[in-house]
């Protein structure tokens, strides 16, 4: 959910390293999403489902290159980090087209209501795109009525609110 969030904030042509794989060494595959003209590294576990379904026109590849040395535990560095690095200089890298159904997640919601991720700052941001709410939206945390304001001034200190953050959140 963030990362698709973040997708807009980089240009045409870029390309994304991304590892977030507990079955790294296990039978998943290895893929490269093409999604709004920008190109994502990573595994085929689902990672990348709502950077292809937010994204007008997508295909993805099966990744069939390997590395001389691949350990079990680590392909962020032994393979996705050289592929990467490959298609950022404009090479190619040898790899397998997959149907448009390959490594879907339809059961995923566009938005999701949890906490995905707590900030340095302490802020607790949610997988819940804001524009999808609306101005008058309230949140129910652990029965707790939270109001919305558009910035950290609008109510007074120690008060709970959410608001949309720079990249769309709640």
């Amino acid at each position: 959910y963030l990362l698709a969030a973040y997708v807009d904030e980089f240009p045409e042509g870029a390309v994304f390293l991304c590892v977030v794989d507990p079955g790294v060494g296990g039978p998943r595959s290895a893929c490269i999403v093409e999604a709004g003209e920008r190109l994502f590294v990573g595994p085929a576990n689902g990672l990348f489902e709502l950077v292809r379904r937010r994204a007008a026109d997508t295909a993805i590849h099966e990744i069939t290159w390997r590395p001389g040395t691949l350990s079990a535990s680590f392909h962020g560095r032994d393979l996705f980090a050289p592929v990467a690095a490959r298609l950022a200089r404009g090479s190619t890298v040898p790899s397998a087209p997959r149907a448009d159904d390959w490594d879907r997640r339809p059961d995923w919601p566009d938005d999701l209501a949890e906490v995905a991720y707590i900030d340095h700052f302490g802020n607790a941001i949610s997988g819940l795109r804001a524009e999808t709410l609306g101005p008058q939206a309230v949140l129910r945390v652990g029965g707790r009525r939270i109001p919305r304001a558009r910035t950290f001034s609008d109510l007074p200190k120690g008060e709970v609110f959410w608001y949309e953050n720079a990249n769309g959140l709640a």
